[in-house]
């Protein structure tokens, strides 16, 4: 199978999907092409499904207007502070802003000064999926990582997580 090689200063080998449905294999430095080759060979299952569903996640945002995405922009924009807002008075956790942006790659973001952003494209899910995803980065300004015990936050405060999330990964 093809792939793109990129060598870093990395301790794991990973593989990635691209956008354009390319392999992209990241690896330490000095690793020998056959230990990526073999990597590669044993994750070709997972490397297909995986292509799929970058395919089908393509398909579906170029379908998408300008003027559609602006209007999922507004969307977000009305209703995701407000949630933010609901959440971090239970929770007790504030970000110091909540912005909306046009990330493709991740539905939101902790920074590590608190600041949380979201993805409009938040908007094409349903509200318990936009709410996990809030109830989520929120919990990353008290955990800064995906700990157990980050888990357990948001278990502490949305006991269903685990079926939201996995609204987002269909």
């Amino acid at each position: 199978m093809d792939y793109e090689l990129k060598y870093a200063k990395r301790k794991t080998v990973s593989l990635t999907i691209t956008k354009e449905c390319t392999v992209l294999v990241k690896a330490p430095l000095g690793t020998p092409k056959k230990i990526t080759d073999d990597f590669v060979n044993s994750h070709i299952k997972w490397i297909e499904k995986h292509k799929e569903i970058m395919r089908e996640r393509n398909s579906k945002y170029a379908e998408m207007s300008e003027d559609y995405k602006q209007q999922l922009k507004a969307l977000a924009k009305e209703k995701i502070p407000g949630r933010v807002e609901y959440y971090a008075d239970i929770m007790g956790l504030y970000p110091i802003s909540v912005k909306i942006t046009s990330a493709e790659k991740r539905f939101g973001s902790c920074s590590g000064k608190n600041s949380l952003c979201f993805s409009y494209r938040l908007m094409l899910y349903p509200p318990e999926a936009v709410d996990y995803v809030i109830v989520h980065e929120l919990a990353h300004i008290k955990h800064k990582n995906h700990s157990k015990a980050f888990y357990k936050t948001i278990e502490n405060y949305m006991p269903d997580y685990k079926s939201r999330e996995e609204i987002l990964k269909k």
